[in-house]
């Protein structure tokens, strides 16, 4: 993991929120940042690549970070720099916006498969670590999750991974699914004190998404029809942005999920089955290391 010493202003005004967004290298999490720069908010940016993150933060002024969610080690010393870095102040909004499809089944460095690692359990991991911060100053957690969770996803707990029962598709259903659970449980268990929680689908956006997987979805992404079919990233990086800068139970309602900005009722049967998501919360914790609160 690459830390950048070129930090943003110290100086944050009273009004502005200290926002933490995953994936701001590249497609929506870029565009969020771009569209967020003009404010007074303090940005600490996460990405995997270094150039492409350290270009978004030059342009931006933000703080930034990489690491590599395909490896735990990285988010648990990314989640050390970065509460370093906001010291007392906490995090108003966590944005756990990283992800992605992959190809065959690859276990990680950890020995978990790649989609459900990279998509869950490290934004898992991450929020679990940072959630002290969060949680002092009542902020939020919005977790990017799409609406293939409805048309793909069926967990089972006792097999993440999809050992018995494998296709990419699948592995990307379950963890946009496994998104939108976890989003519910962080609603359920802190809301009460103040934490807000939110999952959404940000539109089929055109951006290098689906590169690396041997999904079929890969040739919508890689064809002509791309122009079409896709909306562009400025308008997912808008609704991203919508949700960081809104207001809980205002703008959008902790505990919910939306289909861009729209609240929605077609999930998938299993979002509403609350002794699932506990089940989620506690094997998610067992398989990073972490004693389930």
């Amino acid at each position: 993991m690459t830390p950048d010493n070129d930090r943003g202003p110290s100086a944050i005004p009273d009004t502005s929120k200290t926002i933490v967004l995953t994936g701001a290298s590249d497609g929506i999490g870029a565009e969020a940042a771009r569209q967020l720069a003009s404010s007074a908010h303090r940005l600490i940016l996460v990405g995997r690549s270094v150039e492409k993150t350290r270009a978004v933060a030059q342009e931006t002024g933000a703080s930034w970070f990489t690491a590599d969610f395909a490896r735990l080690d990285d988010v648990r010393e990314l989640a050390a720099k970065i509460t370093d870095a906001v010291g007392e102040d906490g995090i108003h909004v966590l944005a756990n916006n990283a992800g992605g499809i992959f190809g065959d089944q690859t276990p990680t460095v950890d020995g978990f498969e790649k989609t459900m690692q990279v998509n869950h359990l490290a934004p898992f991991l991450l929020t679990s670590l940072l959630l002290p911060h969060v949680r002092k100053v009542e902020g939020a957690v919005i977790n990017t999750s799409s609406i293939a969770h409805r048309l793909f996803g069926h967990i089972d707990v006792d097999d993440l991974d999809n050992t018995r029962r494998f296709s990419p598709n699948k592995a990307y259903g379950d963890a946009k699914l496994a998104n939108v659970l976890f989003a519910k449980s962080l609603h359920a268990r802190f809301h009460a004190e103040g934490l807000s929680a939110v999952a959404f689908h940000p539109g089929t956006v055109r951006t290098n998404f689906a590169s690396e997987s041997s999904s079929v979805m890969r040739l919508l992404y890689r064809t002509p029809l791309k122009r079409i079919m896709l909306i562009g990233p400025d308008k997912g990086g808008a609704t991203l942005r919508w949700f960081i800068e809104g207001t809980p139970d205002e703008t959008w309602f902790s505990g919910a999920y939306y289909d861009e900005r729209v609240l929605t009722t077609k999930v998938n049967p299993q979002v509403n089955d609350a002794a699932l998501a506990e089940a989620l919360w506690q094997r998610s914790a067992e398989l990073v290391g972490l004693d389930a609160p």
